[in-house]
């Protein structure tokens, strides 16, 4: 069963996306900030179908945690459910995502005209000096930076491993940091076909304000994310019916 909802999910989630982006596609005619809300309704529209085809629901806690304006939300990265179902958390939010996602037709359109920052992995120091430069307009603009200090996916409960450069984004931009735990690999694994059901639990915690040294900062950043992390499997493993992945995580270290 979990299997056959999970397919029909798959199959809806990217049917759904493209009709969406073809029907919302006058929207590039207008201004960004006029445009903006094809996206989270786009969002909310795939968390209802996680609910409806495979049972997925979400629990988000410390919304009083996110500051008014401009600042950086980092997040945990564990599966592809956080990529599209945050959004609507932020006014204004811009994901620091990479550069080859623009080439992707009618939705890099979309990462274009909603001014999401690209960023070259293969060229590391120019990599970092666009990134930052965007990243200061967005600032400046009031919006919300999303970044995954991973990098990349990695499956719920293995070893951490996060890149500095929210570090460099931290010490430059002087703004809040928003650590943000969840989760979502517990049911929708990374690089799984299978979605399991169960709530997500999203753990907004409280902001990091600038001002800390850069290794302080960063150091203090992972400890809260993991440790909440940690919290929420451990707290996954006791709902009365458990998401099988918990079979394959030893028990967190909190």
């Amino acid at each position: 069963m979990v299997l056959l909802r999970s397919s029909l999910f798959q199959v809806l989630f990217y049917s759904v996306t493209f009709v969406l982006m073809i029907m919302f596609s006058p929207v590039m005619l207008l201004p960004r900030k006029w445009g903006w809300w094809v996206v989270p309704v786009w969002s909310r529209a795939l968390l209802l179908l996680m609910r409806i085809t495979v049972g997925l629901k979400v629990e988000v806690r410390g919304r009083e945690n996110l500051p008014d304006g401009g600042f950086i939300a980092a997040m945990k990265h564990q599966s592809a459910w956080e990529t599209v179902s945050l959004i609507p958390l932020f006014s204004s939010p811009t994901f620091i995502l990479k550069r080859e996602l623009r080439w992707i037709p009618i939705f890099g359109w979309y990462t274009a005209k909603f001014k999401q920052i690209p960023i070259n992995r293969g060229k590391r120091s120019e990599a970092l000096a666009a990134m930052m430069e965007a990243a200061k307009e967005a600032i400046a603009e009031k919006r919300q930076i999303l970044i995954f200090p991973e990098g990349t996916r990695r499956p719920a409960g293995a070893e951490p491993k996060y890149k500095y450069g929210i570090a460099h984004l931290y010490k430059d931009l002087q703004c809040p940091v928003v650590p943000i735990a969840h989760n979502a690999g517990l049911y929708w694994p990374r690089s799984s076909w299978k979605v399991y059901p169960g709530t997500v639990v999203v753990d907004i915690l409280p902001p990091i304000q600038p001002g800390l040294p850069a290794d302080v900062f960063h150091e203090r950043m992972v400890r809260e994310i993991e440790t909440a992390s940690n919290r929420l499997i451990d707290e996954a493993r006791r709902v009365p019916k458990p998401s099988p992945v918990l079979e394959t995580i030893a028990t967190p270290q909190t």
